[in-house]
């Protein structure tokens, strides 16, 4: 059984830093693609960031780009979110994700695992 648990999340002021990370159990992780993504109340759920089994490959949402980095640890299946210079508007529910086929990383549609999510909150 998969499964998938993030932590990290709190409150912030802006231009702060946050660091999450989600430990992946129940798949050989190596394997698996894994994403973040994030959820504000009444509004759809978005792409940040995506990783390849290897590492070799990344994607980053243009809202992201430059100031989050993913990472990955396949020794200690755990993917990682370094979170710099955040804004009020990265406050969301932040989900990690996994899928074995690495087509489409930056669709929500396509992950076959879920993480229940933690809260990243930014004041300014």
């Amino acid at each position: 059984q998969v499964q998938l648990v993030e932590s990290g999340g709190g409150l912030v002021q802006a231009g702060g830093s946050l660091r999450l990370s989600c430990a992946a159990s129940g798949l050989t992780f190596r394997f698996y693609n894994m994403g973040w993504f994030r959820q504000a109340p009444g509004k759809e759920r978005q792409f940040v960031a995506a990783i390849s089994g290897s590492a070799d490959n990344t994607y980053y949402a243009d809202a992201v780009k430059g100031r989050f980095t993913i990472s990955r640890d396949n020794a200690k299946n755990t993917v990682y979110l370094q979170m710099n210079s955040l804004k009020p508007e990265d406050t969301a529910v932040y989900l990690c994700a996994t899928k074995r086929d690495g087509r489409r990383l930056t669709s929500p549609d396509v992950y076959d695992f879920w993480g229940q999510g933690t809260q990243v909150t930014v004041s300014s």
